[in-house]
């Protein structure tokens, strides 16, 4: 007769879920390749025109850029200043906690770039290993 699973160990402490949701939500937001790249460019040049900003993103679209932005305001990763000019001038500029968001993502690519042979290497092994 075989004995009993073990019991699944336990955390010593319950992550709280909104924290858990929270990185999931950022995790796949920051992943978006127009969010990096916005967060990446304002880190680099600062205050920046909407219209500089559409230019400086290859590919992006004004609704996409539009969407992108206001989620980046919306999560308090950008302030949005709008000048009463006309016509009206608006510019955006990372908050502290879109420059920290920044920071951190710094990590990854250093990662990557330090890691590309090796990386590349693990996939042409694979790829000639499956036939791919």
């Amino acid at each position: 007769m075989s004995s009993p699973a073990p019991a699944p160990e336990t955390r010593s402490h319950e992550m709280d879920p909104r924290v858990e949701a929270l990185v999931t939500e950022v995790i796949g937001r920051v992943a978006d390749k127009w969010t990096m790249l916005i967060l990446e460019l304002l880190a680099e040049q600062g205050e920046m025109r909407f219209t500089r900003i559409g230019k400086a993103v290859p590919g992006i679209s004004q609704k996409m850029l539009t969407q992108t932005l206001r989620q980046m305001e919306r999560d308090g990763l950008v302030v949005r200043t709008v000048h009463p000019v006309i016509p009206p001038r608006v510019e955006y500029r990372l908050t502290d906690l879109g420059e920290s968001l920044g920071e951190a993502f710094c990590g990854v690519w250093l990662w990557a770039a330090a890691n590309l042979e090796r990386i590349e290497a693990a996939r042409t092994a694979f790829d000639t290993r499956s036939g791919g």
